[in-house]
């Protein structure tokens, strides 16, 4: 990852995925390490995210270099990945 900003929108596309196929442990596992890797390479820490309907975005709030900080990522965007195995489950396993 180059950024903090993509190593976020990875963790939260695949994190919507392990959100809505809690028995999925690939996904779970994947989310994992996207948050060690926002851990390790990054320092980030207490990462969560909310949909914001109001704005069609996602808002993800991290701790960083002992500050609060905020991302915000397209519904559209992250929620890809879910949509296409959703879509075609036959794909990617039950």
């Amino acid at each position: 990852m180059k950024s903090v900003q993509d190593a976020l929108y990875n963790w939260l596309t695949i994190e919507i995925v392990a959100a809505a196929r809690t028995h999925d442990e690939a996904a779970r596992d994947t989310a994992s390490f996207f948050l060690a890797i926002l851990e390790n390479n990054f320092g980030v820490t207490a990462v969560k995210a909310a949909k914001d309907e109001a704005s069609g975005r996602y808002v993800v709030e991290y701790r960083c270099g002992g500050e609060t900080k905020t991302a915000h990522f397209p519904v559209e965007l992250a929620e890809a990945i879910w949509r296409q195995i959703e879509a075609e489950p036959e794909k990617y396993g039950s």
